[in-house]
């Protein structure tokens, strides 16, 4: 066998990672009038805004105004309005949710939100910030994350909660004392970030095909 005619196979290796930052949706979760979502809400956007690596879009469900009746072929209107919020989701690379608790589970506005999509969930993970009563939301969350799971996407195992969360902050939004909760969001965002490149990555490789 002639050695000088075998093909030359080119050199393989793993794709080089993104240094893009990651672009993270904050969906904030509740709609209802005198809600205290915005407090918890800004309390995290304060982590995540000084952040090099994170490029954050809050999309609150709020200023939504999705249609309530589900469809595979909604009217133009229902089109127009849904239009806005699932290409913000399709652009990002990982979701926290920040949610109360409503009778052992999360507000009917955010299942809304989700069920009107499935792509834009995909392959992406999702962490959750969560807060109530006694419970602190998780009962919320613990509900979450079996929809979330259905839809392909990968749970941030840490969560951050707060627990009478009315009487944890100040008439400001400034929590009494922060340091628990500030080093239990580190460990989120460290964790949504190592999952959010790994998987970015490697959709850029290999798409994901559910």
């Amino acid at each position: 066998m002639d050695l000088t005619t075998v093909p030359t196979i080119p050199a393989t290796g793993p794709a080089t990672p993104s240094a893009a930052p990651l672009k993270v949706a904050v969906v904030l979760a509740s709609n209802r009038e005198g809600r205290f979502a915005p407090v918890v809400a800004g309390w995290f956007l304060t982590h995540t805004d000084s952040h090099p690596g994170i490029e954050t879009d809050l999309i609150d469900v709020a200023e939504l105004d999705l249609p309530i009746a589900l469809s595979y072929r909604p009217d133009a209107d229902a089109q127009a309005r849904l239009a806005a919020v699932s290409a913000r989701l399709a652009a990002a690379d990982a979701f926290v949710v920040i949610t109360p608790e409503y009778n052992h589970s999360y507000p009917a506005p955010l299942k809304n939100l989700i069920d009107w999509h499935r792509a834009e969930w995909q392959a992406k993970p999702v962490a959750f910030v969560s807060y109530g009563g006694v419970s602190g939301g998780l009962r919320a969350v613990e509900h979450l994350r079996q929809v979330f799971a259905e839809l392909h996407t990968v749970g941030i195992r840490e969560t951050v909660s707060f627990h009478n969360a009315g009487a944890l902050f100040d008439d400001a939004g400034r929590h009494r004392d922060p340091a628990g909760c500030d080093a239990a969001a580190k460990v989120l965002l460290d964790q949504l970030i190592w999952w959010g490149h790994a998987l970015r990555d490697a959709k850029a490789v290999r798409p994901y095909d559910a």
